[in-house]
């Protein structure tokens, strides 16, 4: 979920004009980062803060957290020090954030995490779609399908679908669900608001891991 967003080009701020630098322009950009880590995290509850990005920045990100805190007496990062953990990422925007949340280091972090299990999840459909796409199965109809032959193991559902304005179209959802938890199925239900619940919702919102391949119905139009 995103909590609060910084975007900041601190590249384009600099300038010579007006004592514009560089440096000063991170600073600032780091500045708010503290800030909204202040606001937005607590550390009895969070078990890790990731620091993600490019090159150096997270580096000197990660510095300037420490000595700021040691500095103003921040007790909740000082306390949780230990708790930063600097990984790489491709970019600094949220499509990046799949590459870092599967990196050893984070993933042994986060591995009993539900974000931690939605990856899995997405990772293991993924799979099986490319190794015996007869076992793997999205969209409303060929899930529903799948379903009605008991022959869902793990269903990825969105929680927009939860959200439907169509009462009966919620209470089919809700039903499934309950259903497949009755058949001793695994049930992943994902937050759109999340990069994983972004990637489901690109596959209609709702897929399914099957127990047994259903070839007779993979073919089929809905």
């Amino acid at each position: 979920v995103v909590l609060h967003g910084l975007w900041y080009g601190w590249f384009d701020a600099v300038c010579c004009m007006g004592g514009c630098t560089k440096l000063a322009a991170l600073g600032k950009f780091f500045e708010k980062v503290l800030q909204a880590v202040l606001a937005n995290v607590n550390f009895d509850v969070v078990r890790c803060l990731v620091l993600a990005g490019p090159g150096f920045v997270k580096d000197q990100l990660h510095a300037y957290m420490l000595q700021e805190a040691q500095r103003r007496d921040l007790t909740a990062i000082q306390t949780h020090k230990s708790s930063l953990l600097l990984a790489h990422a491709s970019s600094g925007y949220k499509h990046a954030l799949k590459e870092v949340l599967v990196q050893p280091a984070v993933a042994n972090q986060i591995k009993d995490t539900k974000a931690a299990a939605e990856v899995r999840a997405l990772d293991s459909f993924y799979t099986m779609l490319s190794n015996d796409s007869a076992r793997a199965f999205y969209g409303p109809g060929h899930v529903m399908a799948a379903h009605e032959h008991l022959a869902i193991d793990t269903l990825l559902i969105a929680d927009s679908l939860f959200r439907s304005m169509d009462l009966a179209e919620r209470t089919k959802w809700v039903a499934m669900v309950e259903s497949v938890r009755a058949a001793n199925g695994t049930v992943h239900i994902f937050s759109s608001m999340h990069i994983s619940g972004e990637q489901l919702q690109q596959l209609t919102g709702v897929a399914a891991i099957l127990r047994f391949p259903l070839p007779e119905i993979e073919d089929m139009e809905f």
